[in-house]
């Protein structure tokens, strides 16, 4: 039966006691991966279901995720030591991600999608994070300073942390684009007030029009003026 549930960046742990031993089930959803709520019982699978966990009180079942395996402590140990800091745990260390992308030649950007730089961090959040530091993605991670990276890191935790809260992501600032709201708080806000450019056909902050390019084979999004080059 599981004893423990956890979450690595975009990687969900789940220990189990084994009859032959304890072994960990290793879940990433990856772009198209889904849990889906059922009862108790439940009905019978329909489509390529990938796992099943069957409750006294509901079903859930997954599907269509990157990876659903069982791993031994070994095995999990080795990816975990893959990946980067996560923003989103308590025990991380965002030094760990100002070294790595302090010294790298790669975009920013590409720094911030890579999972063994910083764990969890997905297209959405590098877009609006590059956005509220006024940088643009495109620039040397070795270019930034110190004080710029570590800025990054701690927007990553406060914002993933309003995410985690909220069920959402939100990204600006609730009294810059609702002003009119007698106490704007990011769970009041509308879908089309919550991000500044990811998206969108024009920069929320100054109405620029957004730029759009591939950074290693995904798309990102930056205003050009309110990101320097």
């Amino acid at each position: 039966m599981p004893t423990r549930t956890e979450a690595w960046g975009k990687h969900l742990v789940v220990d189990v006691d084994a009859a032959d031993g304890p072994v960990c089930l290793h879940v990433h959803l990856g772009l198209f991966g889904r849990f889906r709520r059922r009862p108790v019982p439940p009905p019978d699978p329909r489509g390529a279901l990938r796992l099943r966990l069957v409750g006294d009180e509901r079903t859930w079942d997954l599907s269509g995720p990157t990876a659903c395996e069982l791993v031994d402590p070994d095995q999990l140990e080795a990816l975990l030591d893959r990946l980067g800091p996560d923003p989103l745990r308590a025990d991380a260390d965002g030094g760990r991600f100002v070294e790595r992308a302090g010294r790298s030649r790669r975009p920013i950007g590409s720094l911030l999608m890579d999972q063994a730089v910083v764990a969890g961090i997905g297209n959405v959040y590098r877009a609006e994070l590059l956005f509220r530091a006024g940088i643009d993605p495109r620039v040397p991670g070795r270019s930034l300073s110190a004080d710029e990276l570590g800025g990054l890191w701690d927007d990553a935790v406060a914002l993933l942390r309003i995410g985690e809260r909220l069920g959402r992501i939100v990204t600006t600032d609730p009294a810059e684009v609702r002003p009119d709201l007698a106490r704007p708080t990011p769970g009041k806000l509308a879908a089309d007030d919550r991000l500044y450019v990811y998206r969108r056909e024009s920069c929320r902050r100054c109405d620029a029009p957004i730029e759009r390019f591939e950074i290693e084979g995904r798309r990102a999004y930056a205003c050009p003026v309110d990101q320097r080059r």
